[in-house]
């Protein structure tokens, strides 16, 4: 895990496997903005697989957040098709032969922390690019 993610109060982790219901297993936040961390576990080899956030700094410093917060980021955000992680995750982690996924989510802007989501974001991706020379393999950019 990232230690600059060990200062953040408000925090949780759920486990997801191809027979889950995201929807039902997700208890990242509805109201919150911050960061989501996946791993997948393969064959009892964990890896970290993607960094993704949600939440925006306005010019005067408020958090614009899209409704649904983290958790709808999480189940609903668009990856590997047009359609939500709900349905792309299971499909994927099929494909790729994952057992599970472990997902961490991390609020970065609230009351007690005034980070920019997409600034952690991109912070862990560096680590991660630095030590790896690449991004998670289910980053395609940043």
């Amino acid at each position: 895990m990232n230690k600059e993610l060990e200062k953040y109060t408000v925090k949780g982790n759920f486990t997801f496997t191809q027979e889950d219901n995201l929807e039902a297993v997700c208890n990242a936040s509805e109201t919150a903005s911050g960061v989501f961390i996946v791993y997948a576990t393969a064959n009892n080899v964990k890896e970290l697989i993607m960094v993704g956030s949600t939440g925006t700094v306005q010019n005067d410093g408020t958090l614009k957040s899209k409704n649904g917060g983290l958790y709808d980021k999480i189940v609903n955000g668009h990856q590997f098709a047009k359609t939500g992680r709900k349905y792309s995750w299971p499909a994927q982690m099929k494909k790729e032969n994952i057992d599970t996924l472990e997902i961490f989510w991390f609020e970065t802007f609230n009351d007690a922390a005034k980070e920019i989501p997409t600034s952690v974001e991109g912070q862990i991706l560096q680590n991660f690019l630095n030590e790896n020379g690449k991004l998670p393999r289910w980053n395609v950019a940043f």
